[in-house]
């Protein structure tokens, strides 16, 4: 479908409710068998996990590299088998995909903002390889949907989306642009709706096949369920605040800026005084999150001046001009 748009005033809305991602997870084909003995290795299994986990960080040499330091992804994760949430986070997307083309408002590939876009992404996802060797094998793709929603998300597998609405309205520098596009893919680096869904699992998992083997419920019927369910998915403060300082290095490894970070975050906040943004809904924003930046960036500077800067930068969308006023007699 042919889309009309202007280079300066961006894609037209996307309408559906796309502003919030949903996953569905499939977990549950090999763990919900009906069998004493699958639900006694299952319980076994995640009564064990956390002991294991423990040993394994206590035994683990500390760690030299430059940069953030996060720690070691959470153990939960491992009851989400990974390829089965990138395959479901590759199928939500390609319908997102399918329903912002029928609509009108998916950028064409020569949107000289979507250019911007995936010319950032070019340089940082390199550095991604670190973080999630999963990565390497991820097939990236960026989009730019239309619509005024300031918001942006990194699918588990690398799928991006960025909505019109976050370039317009906060008018944000490449550096900016980056320090975004950093703390979206460090969630998808880091599992966190991986993890976020393995807690899940693992708590209500856990209690029903204990609840089934003294006779007290469906053992399982949870993880079965699992399979057909749409879960949206909000990450916790920790899970921002680890994403944020790992975003900070993808940038500031691939060229832009870090200190970014800061400008960044006091547009957040101006712009969430208007109206709740979609995307400061599940970004908490405020002062203690700029000095959590501030308190950082000692680590990461010195990675910005080491990098080879970009050779092109590219300008936000031009700012649309106010109406003017209608005279009367």
């Amino acid at each position: 479908m042919a889309i009309k748009h202007d280079p300066d005033t961006g894609p037209g809305t996307l309408r559906g409710g796309v502003a919030a991602w949903s996953l569905g997870c499939a977990v549950a084909t090999a763990l919900a068998r009906p069998r004493r003995s699958v639900a006694l290795a299952l319980l076994g299994a995640a009564l064990a996990l956390p002991v294991q986990a423990q040993q394994q960080q206590a035994s683990a040499p500390p760690s030299a590299r430059e940069g953030v330091d996060v720690g070691k992804k959470s153990w939960v994760a491992e009851f989400v088998p990974p390829e089965q949430l990138e395959r479901a986070a590759q199928q939500q997307y390609l319908q997102m995909r399918r329903q912002a083309a029928q609509q009108g408002v998916l950028a064409p590939d020569d949107n000289p903002q979507l250019v911007r876009l995936r010319a950032i992404a070019q340089r940082i996802i390199p550095y991604s390889f670190a973080w999630n060797d999963r990565a390497r094998q991820w097939k990236w793709e960026i989009n730019l949907f239309g619509g005024k929603q300031i918001n942006a998300f990194c699918m588990p597998g690398g799928k991006i989306a960025f909505f019109y609405g976050l370039l317009d309205q906060l008018q944000l520098s490449d550096d900016e642009v980056a320090l975004v596009m950093g703390h979206e893919i460090a969630h998808a680096l880091r599992e966190h709706a991986r993890e976020r869904m393995g807690k899940t699992a693992a708590t209500r998992g856990v209690i029903e096949i204990g609840s089934a083997l003294l006779g007290l419920g469906g053992g399982g019927r949870y993880l079965a369920d699992m399979s057909g369910q749409l879960v949206t998915l909000k990450f916790s403060r920790d899970d921002e605040t680890e994403a944020d300082l790992v975003g900070m290095e993808l940038a500031a490894r691939a060229g832009y800026d870090p200190r970014a970070g800061i400008t960044l975050w006091k547009k957040m906040s101006a712009a969430n005084k208007g109206a709740p943004a979609e995307w400061l809904s599940t970004h908490p924003s405020g002062g203690s999150r700029i000095k959590d930046i501030e308190a950082n960036l000692a680590k990461v500077v010195p990675l910005y001046e080491r990098a080879e800067k970009p050779a092109q930068r590219f300008a936000p969308p031009s700012p649309r001009p106010a109406p003017a006023a209608s005279g009367g007699r």
